[in-house]
């Protein structure tokens, strides 16, 4: 089903549960909802997207995060200030525990959430979603860009916003010890 025929029968008011159906009735497409309700649709990742995400979570498990602690493009309910909420489905979580299956996932547990920038995502990932992850109280957001040194920009929370911690080329990450960075 194309994004067109989704949003033909969209309701006025669209729950995590119709963002599950229109992801399973549309797989060329990820849907994200804003505790505000705003409906992003986003084609899915590309190939250097993909191993960028996939470099970090061998280094996570290599590190000896538990690999039942870290998962890729799973959705989380992000709860708004004004009572809705949202669905968003990052690139990388990391829990302190493991977590029940769910398609939206509550983000009491996550120690740290990865986004990585791709065309047509700037706006989202550097802005809103630091925004939402922030006011839920996520202690750790992390952001990659696919410049050509994939620079990832490390957030940590300081009361209700994220400040930089670091910034480095993904490279340099992947050579260090990710128990430098609290990740349980």
């Amino acid at each position: 089903m194309s994004a067109d025929a989704v949003g033909r029968s969209m309701p006025p008011t669209v729950s995590l549960d119709d963002l599950t159906a229109m992801m399973v009735a549309d797989e060329h497409h990820r849907y994200e909802i804003s505790p505000e309700g705003v409906l992003s649709i986003f084609p899915p990742p590309g190939y250097a997207h993909a191993v960028v995400a996939t470099r970090l979570l061998l280094w996570l498990a290599q590190g000896g995060v538990p690999a039942d602690h870290i998962a890729q493009a799973v959705g989380l309910r992000i709860p708004g200030r004004r009572g809705g909420v949202g669905g968003r489905i990052p690139d990388l979580v990391v829990w302190s525990k493991a977590q029940a299956d769910g398609v939206w996932l509550p983000t009491a547990d996550v120690l740290l959430v990865v986004e990585i920038v791709s065309p047509g995502s700037e706006g989202i990932d550097t802005v809103t979603k630091r925004s939402e992850y922030a006011a839920d109280g996520i202690p750790q957001y992390w952001i990659v860009e696919q410049d050509p040194a994939q620079t990832v920009a490390m957030h940590r929370l300081d009361g209700e916003r994220y400040d930089v911690r670091a910034t480095m080329p993904l490279a340099w990450v992947l050579n260090t010890d990710p128990a430098e960075y609290d990740l349980g």
